[in-house]
């Protein structure tokens, strides 16, 4: 590299020279690679290409394929839902046909009123009320502590505890139905039985692994530091679920709640078996089934489709609340 070099001024008469003096230059700044411009068909491959998709013969191709599979899919979701509310607006003789038509010869949607009447449905949507919403609170409450406790607490062998909850979910539905009816049928501590008892829909509810697990990892993903500055302010273990926790998880305790009380509305086997002996007491799904030996098609199926009204319209008014949390849930 050049360096610049200065002459000293001349030393007078008898002085000794003095030392060249260099001074470096300022050095090149470093020349910056040229940027690659990066296409769009190569950030992102797919079966089409953006360059395809943006010509309006590809558009045309791509909403007309698009469009096709929405409705075959929306067929074959709404046909059995489309084909319960109809068939409850049939005639006995027209349900019963080898060949029925797409729609009623004759439609007759006094059935509906003639099963919420002949049925009694009003009796048993109460009775699937009180056991749903017992069931959703004990869970709720159970659920949230012991979620609060394994995350924030942290006691000792607590991830044995998580560990064997989350295993749970391994285990099929029917290997514990006998367990759990023996120990229902017999608890061994206070000696009494939960058959024809709400409360032997209330109490198995709280056995959720998969609500614990949602609220567990909701309660991970809250900050330390909030909570330290709770407990250096003095706030206890309970006072800080109650101010800081719980305004935080308002939408997962929605969503906790959406799915534990469709799970409990919709329940039929084990109702079915708490009360085998009691009709009078049973939710809505078993005594349909207890009554459908005296009662015609028709009007066991307009009976069947206000049963699951109201889960249907849970479903709808909160399905974007569902959605969320399986996407937070399959992302944490």
């Amino acid at each position: 590299m050049a360096r610049a070099v200065l002459d000293p001024p001349a030393a007078p008469a008898g002085a000794a020279p003095s030392a060249t003096v260099r001074v470096p230059a300022r050095p090149r700044p470093a020349r910056r690679p040229a940027r690659r411009r990066v296409r769009p068909e190569a950030s992102a491959r797919t079966l089409v290409s953006a360059a395809t998709l943006s010509r309006r013969k590809g558009k045309v191709v791509y909403w007309t394929v698009f469009s096709f599979v929405v409705l075959i899919f929306a067929a074959v979701f709404l046909f059995p839902m489309f084909w319960a509310v109809t068939g409850g607006m049939r005639s006995q003789q027209d349900l019963g046909q080898n060949s029925p038509t797409f729609l009623p010869q004759r439609w007759l949607p006094g059935n509906y009123r003639t099963a919420w009447d002949q049925l009694q449905l009003g009796h048993y949507f109460l009775n699937t009320v009180l056991q749903a919403g017992g069931g959703w609170l004990f869970e709720l409450t159970l659920l949230t502590l012991a979620a609060f406790a394994l995350s924030r607490m942290r006691p000792r062998f607590g991830y044995l505890i998580t560990g064997a909850i989350l295993a749970s979910l391994m285990l099929p539905l029917y290997a514990l139905v006998v367990p759990e009816y023996l120990v229902a049928s017999h608890l061994p501590v206070v000696h009494s039985s939960l058959l024809d008892n709400p409360a032997g829909i209330w109490l198995p509810a709280v056995a959720n692994a998969f609500n614990f697990l949602i609220l567990k990892r909701f309660f991970d993903q809250i900050p330390q530091e909030m909570m330290e500055a709770a407990e250096i302010d003095g706030a206890g273990a309970l006072r800080r679920l109650w101010s800081i926790v719980l305004p935080l998880a308002r939408p997962v305790l929605a969503v906790v709640s959406i799915i534990a009380f469709v799970a409990l509305w919709q329940n039929f086997l084990w109702p079915l078996l708490i009360y085998s002996g009691n009709t009078d007491a049973a939710p809505i799904s078993v005594a349909l089934v207890a009554l459908s030996d005296d009662t015609r098609q028709n009007i066991l199926l307009a009976a069947s489709v206000l049963a699951s009204f109201p889960t249907i319209l849970v479903f709808l008014i909160f399905q974007r609340h569902i959605t969320a949390a399986a996407t937070s849930l399959g992302a944490a």
